[in-house]
């Protein structure tokens, strides 16, 4: 008989306002009553009364906490393993940093994870995979599934802007990623998944096609966050990055090599996500009309300066080994050039 895979996702999931007070309830709901929280920085204070009144009205224990600003993987275990052993269940509350750090010490205790994001950036959220510092550099590391996802959108809403269009630009970066992922199928004999390249392509669906542009409306935010974690399930589901992240995160994982000012991750996929799609000639133009349409465009137009683009792209192909993308056929630099030089959204957006 043929064997099915064990899929992991979350077992709760819930997006809207008013989400923060609400923690307490699902907590007692599946009889977590002794937690251990970890805050991005600043974020406490932010939410405290919402936060604390909710798990005192259901008698959930805080058992620890602490804010975390480092996520050096020696520190993440040691810190694992100074957290109390009768803690049901680890929350991490704000932006990667602190989700990163308690997913990973949920990993290493075998205890389930509840991620709280206060801003959309990215889908690392709701992925299987914990970026954390290694011997001093950024690596994803192998982790889990979040048990759950609290999204507050009444939090989201009032987060810097950047992270909205860092988010945009995470989200449109399916179109290439998984172009790059099909090619390497076809090319390289890679393993793909179809049901994971489906659930990716519609975590796009959700957005384009219900003809959302303005990232400030809720009905927009609600329809990232819900993108985003599809995007994070399409991982888990192939066991790897591949179906959200291709050519175009190569790029901006240079670029925070060579930039003296690196952009938030988000921002910089999705000005590579537009060359990659040229590049590639893969729905180029429904990439250019969407990130003209939410802002995006006009957000980052000279926020990237053109010689460190340039070198990213010169150094993207070394990211990661054996790795194929667009950036791995040999004509790739000389057309990136010409885009550059040429067209019109990319001259807007490069400061020369």
């Amino acid at each position: 008989m043929p064997q099915t895979k064990v899929i992991n996702i979350p077992a709760l999931l819930k997006i809207g306002h008013g989400k923060i007070h609400k923690i307490g309830k699902y907590l007692f709901d599946r009889k977590y009553m002794k937690v251990a929280i970890f805050f991005s920085d600043e974020i406490e204070k932010l939410i405290a009364d919402r936060l604390y009144s909710g798990l005192e009205l259901f008698d959930i224990q805080v058992v620890c906490k602490a804010n975390i600003n480092d996520i050096d993987i020696e520190n993440v275990i040691h810190t694992a393993f100074k957290i109390p052993s009768d803690t049901n269940v680890l929350l991490g509350i704000g932006g990667g940093k602190a989700l990163d750090y308690s997913k990973y010490c949920a990993h290493v205790l075998k205890l389930p994870f509840i991620s709280v994001p206060t801003s959309v950036s990215n889908d690392g959220f709701c992925s299987p995979n914990a970026s954390l510092l290694v011997s001093g550099k950024r690596k994803s590391a192998k982790s889990t599934m979040p048990y759950g996802i609290v999204a507050d959108l009444d939090i989201i809403s009032k987060a810097p802007e950047t992270t909205l269009y860092s988010g945009i630009g995470d989200i449109i970066s399916k179109i290439t990623a998984l172009w790059d992922w099909k090619q390497s199928f076809l090319k390289m004999k890679e393993d793909y998944s179809d049901f994971s390249a489906l659930i990716s392509h519609n975590s796009l669906d959700i957005l384009i096609c219900n003809n959302l542009n303005n990232p400030k409306d809720s009905e927009f935010q609600y329809k990232l966050v819900n993108s985003l974690v599809l995007s994070g399930i399409a991982m888990e589901i192939a066991g790897s990055s591949r179906p959200a992240s291709g050519s175009e995160h190569l790029i901006s994982h240079a670029l925070d090599n060579v930039s003296k000012n690196p952009k938030m991750h988000g921002l910089q996929v999705g000005v590579a996500t537009y060359l990659c799609s040229l590049l590639q000639n893969n729905k180029s133009d429904l990439v250019r009309d969407f990130l003209i349409k939410t802002g995006f465009i006009n957000f980052v137009s000279q926020m990237i300066d053109k010689k460190e683009f340039i070198e990213a792209l010169k150094q993207a192909p070394n990211i990661k080994d054996n790795y194929y993308t667009i950036l791995s056929e040999e004509d790739y630099m000389s057309r990136a050039l010409n885009f550059i030089d040429t067209d019109d959204i990319l001259k807007q957006i490069l400061k020369q």
